[in-house]
């Protein structure tokens, strides 16, 4: 492919993708008829630099329509948004949800992460491409998790048209799989998202309380059940009322830094310099991460109620909610719902009359884990490639846009609502003094009710198996996915909370538990962890980009050899880990040694 403006057309599809995004060109130079423009003007300056943010959903545009992105349609988005080739092809293949090559209409997204692996996806996968055959028309893509950990193993069908068609097999069976793939309409219907809640309809819940009780798509049955009682309350304490109360509350961010949120929050809304901006992080791509999935698609009104008290407090007026491209039905819940509160009034310019604006736009992800790092999302979500950049300045000062950002996931969003409506003192009562109020937790693996659970902060990690129902002869719990790292069995009285597990030599992350039986080799599980690493690494540091195929290497190793030359291995290994963790850019790098450390030392995996 020529990484420069050449003579390659776009197809009537492709121009149309592209026009239905963008509007019609304006000029010879974006692509206009020369009859009916001028080739020799084109937008620039400041104007063609506030277009960029559009490649990300331009791509999106083209290879929902045809199902690949070729050099014609790759020129024209280009010359419509003024941006070099080179750099879009750049992001173009960033991302594994775009294919830059062509191939079938219809991918088959066949999920071999660690719940699925245990839950026997190589087999699923070798029967999917034994039924499908040579000449099937659909392309089969063995891929990272879907966030479909609690209904593993997991497939997602995705057929490019207008408009694109998508369909779930969870738990997949060769079977179903085909059928999602053949004819995404006729295949089964997802299950409601109550069903990943085993506490749906427990009393007791503060943020899973509406899931499996309100119509997820009726802003009035949200209201009618407690919802926007926490925005009006905002408004009754004003900005500064709203970040003390945060404050107070003790909450920290629960994407995995645990990062105190109202100190956050003041930093961004001191911050002289404007525009300000709110980003949700709901490009949650951990390996056994599926909280904020279940959130958005079983209460989508809370995130959007909760963003906007967000945005309120930090003085931003434009939020951006970023959703991992793998969660379709979640991107579909959420626009609605935005769509719905806005025609409310409820987004917009005069928000419940109170003379303050607000809106959210949804971009969606395209397969990259690294941008579930904050600075690799602002960079994906401009236009460029999602690589983390380095900090200082960080966020607060310049991020989004080279602006003040304050940047929360999904499940740090909706611990607002109960903040405000129970007030802080309530809500740091609940928990430890360490770590305050309640804490979702991804249940998958070797148990009989995988699913979200939510329970306060303190509780032990055998609480928490014993209320999932964990099957005999356990072998292991990975805690905080495939950044995180294992317990024994004879370890589960852990206490839950963030200083719990940092004393217990372990992280809690974003709340992860995967728990395997003795049927599962743990070797083959670590090699799945280091190609997961290896995959994703953006490539920008040495340490990370050389580090991770070094780690699977040594991996693949160790499996073939036993003794003193697995012993070398293994000391390369410890070598490997260590310079990743003290000199990658992001935490990417820095935690790609965590969960293989924890095996060989607390578990004896080579033993």
């Amino acid at each position: 492919m020529d990484l420069h403006f050449g003579d390659s057309k776009p197809t009537d599809e492709e121009r149309a993708a592209v026009d239905a995004l963008l509007g019609p060109p304006r000029s010879s130079w974006e692509g206009a008829d020369r009859s009916d423009a001028d080739l020799r003007w084109a937008r620039g300056g400041r104007e063609a630099r506030d277009r960029r943010d559009l490649l990300l959903p331009g791509l999106h545009a083209v290879n929902d329509r045809v199902g690949w992105i070729s050099e014609g349609a790759l020129d024209y988005l280009c010359r419509r948004l003024t941006v070099p080739p080179a750099e879009a092809y750049g992001v173009a293949t960033f991302y594994a949800m775009f294919s830059v090559r062509p191939r079938p209409a219809t991918v088959l997204h066949v999920c071999t992460d660690l719940a699925c692996t245990a839950a026997g996806a190589q087999d699923l996968c070798a029967g999917i491409e034994a039924g499908l055959g040579p000449g099937s028309g659909v392309h089969v893509e063995r891929g990272p998790c879907l966030g479909l950990c609690e209904r593993a193993p997991a497939t997602l069908a995705v057929r490019a048209g207008a408009p694109v068609r998508t369909a779930v097999a969870a738990p997949a069976t060769v079977a179903g799989a085909l059928l999602a793939a053949r004819a995404p309409d006729s295949a089964a219907q997802e299950p409601p998202a109550a069903e990943a809640v085993p506490q749906a309809g427990d009393e007791g819940l503060l943020l899973l309380r509406r899931v499996g009780v309100v119509d997820p798509s009726s802003l009035d049955d949200y209201r009618a059940h407690g919802g926007y009682a926490a925005l009006r309350q905002a408004f009754a304490l004003g900005p500064a009322g709203v970040i003390r109360e945060v404050t107070d509350s003790g909450l920290a961010g629960r994407g995995g830094a645990a990062f105190p949120t109202g100190r956050k929050w003041r930093a961004t809304a001191s911050q002289p310099d404007r525009p300000h901006f709110l980003v949700c992080n709901a490009d949650e791509s951990e390996p056994g991460t599926f909280k904020d999935r279940v959130l958005m698609e079983g209460d989508p009104y809370a995130l959007v109620e909760a963003m906007t008290i967000a945005a309120y407090a930090i003085g931003a007026h434009r939020g951006y909610l970023y959703v991992r491209g793998e969660y379709p039905r979640a991107v579909s819940r959420m626009q609605y719902a935005v769509d719905q509160a806005r025609a409310r009034g409820l987004l917009g310019d005069d928000i419940l009359g109170q003379g303050y604006a607000f809106d959210i736009e949804i971009r969606r992800g395209a397969g990259a884990y690294i941008c579930g790092e904050e600075t690799a999302l602002f960079n994906s979500i401009e236009g460029y490639r999602g690589e983390p950049r380095a900090k200082p300045p960080f966020p607060v000062e310049k991020g989004l846009f080279g602006r003040p950002t304050v940047e929360n996931n999904v499940e740090t969003l909706v611990n607002v609502l109960p903040i405000l409506t129970m007030g802080a003192p309530a809500y740091a009562a609940i928990g430890t003094s360490g770590s305050t109020g309640p804490k979702l937790f991804c249940v998958s693996g070797a148990v009989e009710r995988p699913g979200v659970y939510e329970l306060p902060f303190g509780a032990t990690l055998g609480e928490l198996l014993e209320l999932a129902g964990v099957r005999d002869r356990l072998r292991a719990v990975l805690l905080g996915g495939a950044a995180g790292g294992f317990v024994r069995p004879d370890e589960l009285d852990v206490p839950l909370t963030f200083e719990g597990t940092r004393e217990a030599g372990t992280t809690l992350g974003s709340g992860v538990v995967m728990a395997f039986d003795d049927t599962v080799p743990l070797p083959r599980l670590l090699l799945r962890i280091a190609e997961f690493f290896r995959d994703e690494s953006c490539g920008q540091c040495v340490p990370c980009r050389v580090g991770t195929v070094r780690q699977e290497e040594a991996l693949h190793r160790i499996a073939e050899r036993t003794g003193a030359a697995a012993a070398e291995d293994i000391a390369l290994l410890r070598e490997v880990g260590r310079a990743m963790r003290d000199a990658s850019i992001c935490g990417l790098g820095q935690t790609a040694w965590n969960a293989v450390e924890s095996a060989i030392d607390r578990l004896g995996a080579y033993e």
